[in-house]
């Protein structure tokens, strides 16, 4: 059932036997926080905001001015299926506000959400499919996390080299459960690797999806006595945790297909700009071991097919083409990485980019001399917070709470 008012959402609550709604929101990294509150609360939440404290929020507020609003969008809720049918418990994205009622400046996902109105300004609309990878753990005879992956599978490996069926069956039935439609997953790159990617959304549903995801794996490796992690390389010597993020460009009015400059010019800015992006789309120190190894790029070119490159143009029909940027992590706020990313390429569209030739070799293992022809992206995470710190791109795009957390 598809909410979208408060009347609906207040109603299939008190008729599915809710006793809790959970508001859940982001810090600025992308980490889900929550408040739980009585279902009785749902209608003050919606018209007076739930308060809560800001300064224990990483990259919110300080003590001094520490009161923010949580305000539910009906248009999110889903009931969580591991916890009790009777007396159960439904969950909201919020909205986060000042107490006056303005927006708060470094809410990621309204930040999104503006984005996707901007492009709207012009005509557009970017869809979005996100690939999520992650790893399985063991645990120890205390619960603990180790770092003994459950399997040693490989790519696209079955049963029962690959311990990891069951598991990822299970969540796909619970993001069935929640509104979220898998579309394949499988055994990855490394021991105890896995993927599964879901249905193409709006940028907006893509990212509370992609939160939902991660919260749904880790439930459910809890669940089978396991731990999961989305960092971007949990493992030295093991292919790292991607998160590729598909764009697919058409017009708001008829939802056609744009033509082929336009979503060249996207591309471009998606490509000159990426560099000035890394420290949001790869934001942590461990994401720089993952750069330029095991499939994941290192530098800034584009491909039909080439896997090795920073944005790849999957084979597709004309009606269904899409680009798909390789050099983001697992550990990325999904809703500040796809704002990124859909500025830059409108900022390619109003300057009239065009990318450079298509590069076919693999710049993984290419000479020295070949790869030197193409830009790097960032070493490391000093040279990508420093290299952010100075882009009038990024200063622009990015309200500067947002800019302040990731670049101080």
């Amino acid at each position: 059932m598809l909410i979208v008012s408060q009347q609906e959402a207040a109603d299939l609550i008190k008729n599915s036997d809710i006793k809790f709604v959970r508001l859940a929101f982001c810090d600025v990294y992308g980490v889900q926080k929550n408040i739980s509150v009585q279902a009785a609360e749902l209608e003050r939440a919606f018209t007076q905001g739930i308060a809560f404290d800001a300064s224990s929020i990483a990259g919110f507020r300080d003590p001094s001015h520490s009161d923010l609003f949580l305000f539910p969008d009906p248009m999110t809720m889903t009931l969580l299926p591991w916890r009790p049918s009777r007396g159960g418990v439904a969950r909201f994205f919020c909205e986060i506000r000042n107490p006056d009622g303005t927006p708060f400046s470094a809410d990621s996902r309204s930040f999104l959400a503006a984005t996707e109105q901007l492009l709207a300004e012009h005509g557009l609309r970017c869809d979005i499919g996100a690939e999520c990878e992650f790893y399985l753990f063991k645990l120890d005879e205390n619960g603990n996390p180790t770092d003994i992956p459950l399997d040693r599978g490989g790519y696209f490996d079955i049963a029962p080299t690959d311990g990891g069926e069951n598991v990822r069956r299970e969540i796909c039935q619970t993001l069935e459960a929640m509104g979220i439609q898998p579309e394949r997953s499988h055994h990855e790159q490394g021991p105890g690797q896995n993927e599964i990617d879901f249905r193409y959304s709006n940028a907006l549903s893509a990212a509370d999806n992609v939160v939902t995801f991660k919260q749904v794996v880790s439930t459910v490796a809890a669940r089978n006595g396991l731990w999961a992690s989305f960092a971007p390389k949990p493992l030295a010597g093991e292919a790292g945790n991607g998160f590729h993020i598909n764009c697919s460009l058409s017009k708001c009015d008829i939802r056609a297909d744009v033509n082929e400059s336009l979503f060249q010019s996207f591309m471009a800015g998606v490509m000159e700009h990426t560099p000035e992006m890394t420290a949001v789309l790869n934001p942590l120190a461990e994401s720089y071991a993952r750069l330029g190894r095991d499939k994941a790029p290192g530098r800034v070119s584009w491909s039909p097919s080439n896997r090795s490159q920073l944005i790849r143009i999957p084979a597709a029909d004309a009606s269904h083409q899409r680009m798909e940027l390789r050099s983001p992590d697992a550990s990325a706020n999904p809703y500040l990485a796809f704002a990124l990313v859909m500025r830059a390429g409108l900022d390619g569209i109003l300057r009239g980019l065009t990318p450079p030739p298509s590069c076919n070799e693999n710049l993984l293992d290419a000479p020295a001399e070949t790869a030197a022809q193409y830009p790097a992206l960032p070493a490391d995470l000093t040279a990508a917070r420093r290299l952010m710190k100075e882009s009038t791109f990024m200063q622009q795009a990015l309200p500067a709470h947002l800019f302040a957390a990731y670049t101080e």
